[in-house]
């Protein structure tokens, strides 16, 4: 490959080529048994069909009294039907005889209906007196009972592969009787996080030397996306360490931060290249130009800009689509949106796509004024972001956009304007 070091790239990407690539070569990995108890928020990974019934009984809707539901036709308050009380079901235990003419069993709501009983009586619309009970409203038979497999079937299919599974998912497996499920197993992401002048996350900034807030970003990010991040350490700019980190094996992923562009010192292209292939290097987009795409083995390697915008920005773009799709989920952004019109309008340029950090003010988007690739408190203050097609040169203002958003709601009360539409 051609070295791009203190010489720029002779030509960039588009991002619609890079994201094709990652499209086609991201595929769902092998699945794993998943604990019932750990199993929320996991992909399936095959369907999940019961075998019982739900519930496997009869059983009462209600608090009240079993009968047969035509010893209570002409039951009225003027005139209550009386049923001799022949003892109780309770959930847990059921009662053991037959329910007979003229006969009612107390029954509590869950507990198995008794044999010969076709209906429950609510305890509002009778009075027990010793071992009578006066009936005051007909019911027919089936009334207030849950029937065998009114929930679900025996042989039916509950849960169908590619389902992100809810906390209600996870009861209702519980229902059935599963106590492991099969389930897309989760990427293994390392990092690769290299450059002489960073300290660890949690350590003071001091003299030239910055702190790491790259790999804190990108660890949330990867948990958001449903992967797993393996242990890493900082790594100096030194071509010897930084190759055996890109050649360790056991990651699905490997997302490199810094030594990705073309200063003296970014050895990472370079050593993607020679270790398996660097499908692509410089993409046209703003930030995250110094972008790259690559493959190590089995496993996809991410270039990653050091600027933590610009970080941000490819990760967004490129390796979040791949997390999710090796995960079993969908590539899309799993951001929530909305449409809102331009404050002010959006400068850009015809052949690269822009990533925008923008604020939601009285209904109204406006572009941050700090847009540096290094102004990571820019995307604190942004609500999101803009993405601007390469086919435009920027938006006028008053356009409607359409926003990405970083929280899951925004956060003053007046941002949405009236009608806006997620």
């Amino acid at each position: 490959m051609r070295d791009v070091r203190m010489q720029g790239f002779a030509e960039r990407a588009d991002v619609e080529d890079v994201l094709r690539f990652v499209a086609e070569h991201a595929r769902a990995l092998a699945s794993e048994p998943v604990d019932l108890l750990a199993c929320a928020g996991r992909v399936l990974a095959a369907d999940v069909t019961s075998a019982v019934d739900v519930p496997g009984f009869a059983r009462s809707a209600m608090d009240g009294y079993a009968v047969r539901g035509e010893d209570t036709f002409g039951a009225s308050d003027y005139d209550p039907l009386p049923l001799r009380l022949i003892g109780e079901s309770m959930p847990g235990r059921p009662f053991a005889g037959a329910v007979g003419a003229g006969e009612a069993v107390r029954i509590m709501t869950g507990a198995p209906l008794p044999a010969g009983a076709d209906a429950v009586v609510m305890a509002e619309v009778a009075r027990e007196r010793g071992d009578v009970v006066a009936v005051r409203e007909a019911v027919p038979p089936r009334k207030h009972v849950g029937a065998i497999g009114e929930d679900l079937r025996r042989g039916e299919v509950v849960l169908r592969a590619g389902r992100r599974l809810r906390p209600q998912d996870a009861g209702l497996l519980a229902s059935i009787g599963v106590a492991s499920v099969a389930c897309v197993r989760r990427p293994r992401v390392r990092f690769v996080v290299t450059g002489d002048e960073l300290l660890p996350a949690g350590a003071t900034p001091v003299g030239a030397q910055i702190v790491d807030s790259n790999s804190v970003t990108l660890r949330a990010l990867v948990a958001r996306d449903g992967g797993d991040a393996l242990r890493f350490e900082l790594l100096p700019d030194r071509e010897s360490v930084i190759r055996d980190a890109l050649a360790a094996p056991g990651a699905d992923v490997v997302l490199v931060s810094g030594g990705s562009s073309v200063g003296r010192e970014d050895f990472a292209p370079r050593l993607v290249a020679e270790l398996g292939t660097l499908d692509f290097h410089g993409v046209a987009m703003r930030p995250s130009s110094p972008a790259g795409v690559g493959r190590i083995g089995g496993a996809f390697v991410f270039l990653l800009p050091g600027n933590p915008v610009s970080c941000l920005c490819a990760y967004e773009f490129f390796a979040g689509p791949a997390i999710r799709a090796l995960g079993g989920r969908s590539r899309a952004w799993p951001h929530r949106r909305v449409r809102l019109p331009l404050a002010r309008k959006i400068s850009s340029a015809v052949g690269r796509v822009d990533y925008v950090r923008v604020c939601i003010e009285d209904g109204r988007v406006t572009p941050i004024a700090t847009s540096g690739a290094s102004i990571l408190s820019s995307t604190v203050r942004a609500d999101g972001c803009v993405l601007v097609p390469r086919g435009l040169e920027g938006m006028p203002e008053g356009a409607t956009v359409e926003v990405l958003l970083y929280d899951d709601e925004l956060r003053t009360e007046d941002a949405a304007a009236p009608g806006s539409q997620p």
